[in-house]
């Protein structure tokens, strides 16, 4: 009888530690307890500035569903990542809550989140007491990191105003889709495949001096939460007489 009883107590110990496992693998899905607060001098989108680069494209930016955000900010790495945000009180607040992209980093009120004024009535039932929610001004939430969709949208760049060649070359990265973040950007010239790795100047915004001589290709890092790393190789070359200020669609769409 001992062995017997000691391979159900290994046996039940083992199916522990599976659900144990299987819960925790679960858990990126999970919620996460926070207080959020909103933009109380703005209008309804985010802010025309920002700490992620996107400018006033970071305003509009998912019709504007936007926030700010305290330590996911990551050093940048956290800029377009995509939330979705509920507050806790069901007599103001749906269970659904709103869905909002990270344009800045900041913090208020011991807050994880400071949401555009849009976005933080969204959570409410109805448009009519969306006016009492942003009364209290700031609330008890939950979160989580959900994927990116932008629907007809291709990853894009858009060249900072500064950028120079031979001298200088630096862009932002809109419409990052998925849940995956991109930890490191690489240029490569398209006729010797001669790559150069990026800086991340701040935010969403890659520079690099001397940059190659286009057009260039451009390989983006996506790294997940386990760690997990995939190169993206857009369709779409930057081509070689490309300008400051212009945009640039990378003809390519990542929602995993």
């Amino acid at each position: 009888m001992a062995p017997s009883l000691q391979f159900l107590l290994f046996l039940s110990g083992t199916l522990l530690f599976m659900q144990t496992a299987a819960e925790a693998a679960a858990c990126s899905d999970c919620f996460i307890h926070s207080r959020a607060a909103y933009y109380p001098n703005s209008d309804a989108n985010g802010t025309n500035t920002g700490r992620c680069g996107y400018g006033s494209f970071g305003a509009t930016l998912n019709d504007g569903d936007v926030s700010t955000v305290s330590d996911l900010y990551r050093d940048g790495v956290g800029c377009g990542a995509c939330y979705q945000v509920r507050c806790t009180n069901s007599y103001y607040c749906t269970d659904k809550g709103v869905t909002v992209v990270v344009t800045d980093q900041g913090s208020s009120h011991n807050t994880d989140f400071i949401l555009s004024r849009r976005a933080f009535g969204r959570m409410a039932q109805t448009t009519y007491v969306a006016a009492s929610l942003l009364a209290l001004g700031v609330v008890d939430v939950e979160y989580r990191r959900v994927s990116c969709s932008y629907p007809n949208k291709n990853i894009t760049i858009k060249i900072d105003e500064n950028s120079n060649y031979p001298y200088y070359l630096g862009f932002v990265i809109w419409h990052q889709q998925g849940r995956r973040d991109i930890t490191a950007v690489q240029l490569c010239e398209t006729q010797n495949f001669v790559c150069k790795l990026l800086d991340r100047s701040y935010g969403a915004v890659w520079t690099t001096t001397s940059p190659p001589s286009g057009p260039l290709s451009l390989r983006m890092l996506f790294t997940d939460e386990d760690g997990d790393e995939t190169w993206v190789v857009p369709v779409n070359n930057i081509p070689n007489d490309w300008k400051a200020g212009q945009t640039y669609d990378t003809g390519v769409q990542v929602n995993s």
